[in-house]
């Protein structure tokens, strides 16, 4: 069985439909090869180099350019794929798939990048139109396609949200309490870390969340991290968990008002979530910090500011 990238696999069914050719084995590694996950663009291409050399055809290397894209989250890229992938859907033939099992997959395939692409150009109708789409013709996928309609539906949903920065939190470290506005200050923007020492999610992204944290407070970014839920049994749990980071735990920890003001305007519904706030209480990203969206949102704010290797 292949192994395809995490992200990827639940946007297509892997099988081995490649017909039979001289070395077996070198033509079975290669492909192999091309559809594990890498870390960099530089080795895809070395593997497409490979896979070539081995007389592996340019539909299964469209397919791993693909579920590459897919699995490192880049919607650009999967949207600029569309003409080659229509290109290809001209001549697509299933016997030189590396990883549709039925025809149905790889049509709901070039829904799912029109869609992107639509989604990409503010076309919501597109969206809506081609996302449908590539549900009817492969349901198992739903999955893959379930982000984007919740992602599209948050971010209309806040483009009308302004949160009042006189807003005052209590501090979870200690008896005291700090309005947002004091915290953003006459800083370009203010980042909100949603999260809760409950979550084995939160707990897993802790280090990469200090990392951030520490980059953004370097390029004039504050951040603070509201626990969801202002109980005194989260709260104590919340403290013990801080008070364990040691030195790392430099920053603002908040607990959201026992109404959790916060979390229902900002729709959290999800942890860790990442909240990019202007200095007029609008809302520039909400979402995953693992969204590529995050950081490029981050780069508009700031021009220059990097993303540390570890995230």
């Amino acid at each position: 069985m292949r192994i395809l990238p995490t992200c990827a696999a639940a946007l297509v069914v892997a099988t081995t439909t490649l017909a039979a050719q001289p070395n077996p084995a070198a033509r079975e590694q290669a492909i192999d090869e091309l559809l594990s996950i890498r870390e960099s663009i530089t080795e895809l291409e070395t593997a497409i180099t490979k896979a070539r050399g081995q007389g592996i055809g340019e539909q299964a290397i469209l397919e791993a350019r693909f579920l590459y894209h897919v699995d490192h989250q880049d919607d650009a890229a999967i949207a600029a794929m569309l003409p080659a992938i229509l290109e290809r859907d001209k001549t697509f033939q299933l016997e030189e798939s590396a990883i549709f099992g039925v025809r149905e997959d790889w049509l709901a395939v070039v829904q799912y990048v029109r869609a992107i692409d639509c989604l990409r150009k503010n076309d919501k109708a597109g969206f809506k139109k081609h996302i449908t789409e590539a549900f009817w013709l492969s349901p198992g996928q739903a999955a893959a396609y379930a982000p984007y309609i919740d992602r599209l539906r948050l971010n209309e949903a806040m483009a009308t949200v302004k949160l009042d920065l006189k807003t005052s939190l209590n501090r979870i470290d200690r008896d005291q309490s700090v309005a947002l506005e004091s915290l953003l200050g006459k800083n370009q923007a203010l980042v909100l870390h949603f999260w809760s020492p409950w979550n084995p999610e939160c707990e897993a992204a802790m280090p990469d969340f200090i990392t951030t944290s520490a980059t953004l407070a370097k390029h004039g970014i504050p951040v603070a991290s509201i626990l969801p839920e202002s109980s005194a049994d989260h709260i104590a749990r919340a403290a013990e968990s801080i008070a364990a980071l040691g030195d790392k735990s430099a920053g603002n920890w908040l607990a959201d008002s026992t109404d959790r003001i916060l979390v229902r305007q900002l729709r959290i519904n999800q942890l860790p979530t990442m909240v990019i706030v202007s200095p007029g209480g609008g809302i520039l990203f909400n979402g995953s910090p693992s969204d590529p969206a995050f950081w490029s949102t981050l780069a508009k704010v700031s021009p220059g500011i990097p993303r540390p290797s570890s995230n």
